[in-house]
């Protein structure tokens, strides 16, 4: 069975850090582009990080210089690292991945985790 699974969140206060983890299960993620995604009820989903094959890596904006995306292909699993963690990085994670290059676009990626809540408080 191919799947992803998220862990590693949970609540912590601004400045903290947490590390989330994708493990994936069928699909070797060495060889596929990973990208970490977060959303929140009501919103679209949005742009965290990624690390295509070759490995680039790649950040929105807002987490550039506090998140740290890396890949462990001995162990099949991605980690998102966050530090100085705020307020506004409260979301449901999501762990996706697809062929080759990453993108930013959440429709681009055909294979989803099924999301790992990280709640900051102020």
């Amino acid at each position: 069975q191919v799947r992803l699974v998220e862990s590693g969140g949970g609540l912590v206060q601004a400045g903290a850090s947490l590390r989330l983890s994708c493990a994936a299960s069928g699909r070797p993620l060495g060889i596929y582009a990973v990208g970490w995604f977060r959303q929140n009820s009501g919103t679209e989903r949005e742009f965290v990080a990624a690390i295509s094959r070759t490995p680039d890596t790649y950040y929105s904006d807002s987490v550039k210089g506090r998140f740290t995306i890396s890949r462990d292909s001995t162990e099949n699993i991605v980690y998102l690292q966050m530090n100085s963690l705020r307020p506004e990085d409260t979301a449901v994670y999501y762990c996706a991945t697809k062929p080759f290059i990453a993108t930013t676009t959440p429709d681009d990626y055909d294979l989803w985790g099924q999301g790992t809540q990280v709640t900051v408080s102020s």
